[in-house]
């Protein structure tokens, strides 16, 4: 373990820009093989330093053995803490040493790791007002998507979550995927997400969205790579886990709206954030506490 002086030395003394790759996993014993010898190669041909991170959230299957074999960095959670959980786990990782970019996929397959070189692209990129993207969403659903079937069930999801955010966010841009997990983060958000409080432990969506909208984070979106999954079971599988994220998300993201606009509750720190470049966030993370890791 680092002490705070060692920690605060390594964070001031990084001046090459960092890529971070991490990858939840639960129970893939039948994917997760593929998605890490897929993001290696993907890795090996980035501009930048691109690192991988596997948080297996207690796995009982043969997760852990294949992690290891493989020979990347992990996290073993010795219990099930859930999705958000484990990205909380990462982005305090990625926060700690020093990275400056970070993308999430899932391990079950579905996210094709061609997509990292285009959301780290999406991440680098400035806009008309010559500010970068904060988060940027790799969807299924925008023109350029690849095919990927939905059901009825889950369309009527993604309908009803884009309306929410428009009508909670006044946010005019559509939002293709309001449930997507691949996505590409820029210091400012994993770092605001690092902090307890401020990212759900269990269904991380559109709730999280509306929170960085409201709080002023840049979103972008591109056309992104995805599959059908080819085996394992889904945590969203069974209508019964479906109707209890349905009712979980819209409360949840009701609730975002309701902390930020009558709270003001995250305000100034988002402001705080927001105000520091990338080498200022590294200096500041350890040394003046602004996140509890």
């Amino acid at each position: 373990m680092l002490d705070d002086m060692e920690l605060t030395m390594q964070l001031n003394t990084i001046t090459d820009p960092m890529l971070l790759v991490i990858i939840p996993v639960h129970n893939e014993e039948d994917n997760l093989e593929k998605v890490i010898a897929d993001v290696k190669k993907e890795a090996e041909v980035m501009p930048l330093r691109t690192d991988i991170l596997i948080i297996d959230d207690g796995s009982t299957d043969m997760t852990s053995e294949i992690i290891h074999d493989a020979g990347v960095r992990h996290i073993t959670n010795p219990v099930n803490i859930g999705y958000g959980g484990c990205l909380q786990v990462g982005y305090k990782y990625a926060v700690r040493r020093g990275y400056q970019y970070l993308i999430q996929m899932d391990g079950d397959g579905q996210h094709d790791a061609c997509n990292i070189p285009v959301l780290y692209k999406g991440l680098c990129e400035k806009d008309a007002e010559g500010k970068t993207s904060d988060i940027v969403l790799g969807s299924r659903f925008m023109p350029g998507s690849s095919p990927y079937e939905v059901g009825a069930l889950k369309k009527f999801a993604f309908a009803w979550f884009r309306m929410l955010i428009r009508q909670v966010t006044g946010y005019k841009d559509r939002i293709y995927d309001p449930t997507t997990g691949l996505q590409g983060l820029s210091r400012r958000a994993f770092a605001f997400y690092s902090v307890s409080g401020n990212y759900d432990p269990h269904y991380p969506d559109a709730n999280m969205l509306t929170q960085m909208i409201l709080l002023g984070f840049r979103i972008h979106q591109i056309p992104a790579v995805m599959h059908n999954r080819a085996g394992g079971v889904s945590m969203h599988a069974g209508l019964i886990h479906q109707a209890k994220y349905m009712i979980h998300m819209t409360l949840s993201l009701w609730a975002a709206g309701i902390r930020i606009m009558k709270f003001h509750m995250g305000v100034d720190q988002a402001k705080q954030i927001q105000q520091l470049n990338a080498d200022e966030l590294i200096a500041v993370t350890d040394r003046e506490r602004y996140f509890d890791i």
